[in-house]
């Protein structure tokens, strides 16, 4: 067979020459890209049963990605990965014949898929590999994989090419799977806790359960302009509580159409539930238990290091006045003071805002505050300006019976007793309305059909959300990170034969 690596009409490019090797299989009628495999065992099974395989000189058909390939004459090595773990196998001219080792000498490349058959023996120097039998190429790679030792560098490329940075980085690979065990965990724990599972819409006339910008796009058939959701489902799980549920859940998407950095991203999977008949204490209680649950089983320890701070999931966790802890940082009085006096208080601090009603700005002096507090803690008395949806506290109108989960200076989660008086929620209703009308984007939106299903009755009910942000602050990554294809602009303009016209 002529030796394709040595053939001075091949091009210099890598990929040149990894066509002409297609090429060259194919006049040899070899398949570089067959349907099906018959592998029967993982490599890891290989490893973990090695002395018996080896004792009875069973054969194994094992499959994979070649990581590394070096010949010695008639003598190659290579380590096959699949994903559960790394082997070398040993091709032999003798065993496999000239024609087939000179395939896999001249024409199989790293990066390649193949199949292999053989069975287990150790090295001189004791390394548990196979000696091949038969081999099947099963995918011809055209490109080239990245340098081992430097792989990618660049941040948006890694992004853009995140099945390289993943083939590259085993340990990118064991975060995701930590990530799905959080989820896992997360639903598991619910259900243990007597929680239905639902699924509610992803498309909304209105964005409620949360105050932020959404995507629009319009739906053709009904001629109607509707959202990507903001939240999971808030309205439509205390719809349920109406329609007789008294423990429900999801775990979904949700949409933002905000400002990208290592800390945001447009889409991501959170997690919110409604409990009938329970109310704002009872959901601290069930929450720092999920918590500390996902924490012990997702990463085996109740301490954790991120974003400069350190913090202990484990024992009880502090109460944060919202009131007494932007008077005791910045001085104002978030009740009573005007909104020229926070202006002023936000510009002395150097802190950038945005919008200048009243309800923006104290959330602008808070989220000042809370970037010392390493917690966990739960802030609570929040004023009712920033809780639409929360119940109003009995000894103190203006504050409401709202919880958030305080760690790392960051609010990871939100829950509150969910306000339930129709006349009470309108007038708020009404109230976000005259901000959104004003320019504020992210306002919420009023759902008049939501306040008209309250005037049925809703049982006092506790609500309470919180989000992939958890698990990134636990395993101290960028939240962008830990998402595993995120947003990127593609290189070129993309081109599409209809414009979206809302």
């Amino acid at each position: 067979m002529e030796n394709i690596e040595k053939n001075p009409e091949i091009k210099t490019s890598e990929k040149a020459d990894r066509l002409e090797k297609l090429k060259a299989l194919g006049k040899m009628n070899v398949n570089a890209y067959p349907a099906k495999s018959k592998r029967n065992t993982l490599v890891k099974q290989v490893i973990e049963k090695f002395d018996e395989l080896f004792e009875f000189q069973t054969e194994v058909i094992i499959a994979g990605r070649l990581r590394s390939k070096r010949s010695h004459g008639n003598l190659s090595f290579a380590n096959l990965e699949d994903f559960s773990g790394t082997i070398q196998a040993a091709f032999s001219k003798k065993d496999l014949g000239k024609e087939a080792y000179d395939i896999f000498s001249d024409l199989v490349d790293v990066g390649d898929f193949i199949e292999i058959s053989g069975t287990c023996f150790t090295t001189h120097r004791g390394e548990k590999s196979l000696m091949v039998k038969n081999f099947t190429l099963l995918t011809k790679a055209i490109r080239p994989l990245p340098d081992k030792w430097h792989g990618l560098k660049n941040e948006e490329e890694k992004f853009r090419k995140r099945y390289l940075d993943m083939l590259m980085n085993p340990e990118l690979k064991d975060l995701f799977q930590k990530k799905a065990k959080f989820w896992d965990v997360t639903r598991n724990f619910m259900k243990a806790k007597g929680f239905f599972e639902v699924e509610t819409p992803t498309l909304e006339t209105t964005t409620g359960g949360a105050e932020a910008n959404p995507f629009a796009t319009h739906h053709k058939d009904f001629d109607l302009n509707v959202f990507l959701r903001i939240s999971v489902g808030e309205l439509w799980q205390k719809r349920l509580m109406v329609a007789g549920f008294e423990k429900t859940f999801e775990i979904g998407r949700v949409y933002r159409n905000e400002g990208s950095s290592p800390e945001h991203v447009q889409e991501f999977t959170n997690m919110e539930f409604y409990w009938a008949y329970a109310n704002y204490e009872d959901g601290m209680k069930l929450t720092k238990e999920l918590y500390q649950t996902i924490a012990m089983e997702v990463f085996g320890t109740y301490v954790f290091e991120s974003r400069g701070h350190k913090f202990d999931l484990s024992g009880e966790w502090p109460t944060i006045d919202y009131r007494t802890a932007v008077l005791e940082k910045t001085g104002i009085d978030v009740l009573n003071a005007t909104e020229s006096e926070m202006k002023k208080k936000l510009e002395e601090l150097h802190v950038k805002y945005e919008g200048d009603n009243k309800e923006r700005l104290t959330d602008t002096l808070w989220k000042y505050c809370r970037k010392t507090i390493s917690g966990p803690a739960f802030l609570i008395n929040h004023p009712k300006l920033v809780s639409p949806l929360a119940k109003a506290k009995e000894d103190n109108p203006e504050l409401t019976e709202r919880f958030q989960i305080l760690i790392a200076g960051a609010e990871i989660g939100n829950g509150y007793s969910e306000l339930n008086n129709p006349l009470d929620q309108k007038s708020r209703f009404e109230a976000q309305q005259k901000l959104f009308e004003a320019g504020d984007s992210e306002a919420m939106m009023p759902d008049w059909e939501f306040v008209e299903m309250l005037e049925y009755g809703m049982p006092p009910t506790c609500g309470f959300g919180f989000g992939e942000r958890f698990f990134a602050f636990l395993a101290n990554k960028p939240v962008r990170e830990i998402a595993l294809f995120p947003l990127v602009k593609p290189k070129l303009p993309v081109k599409h034969d209809q414009k979206i016209t809302l």
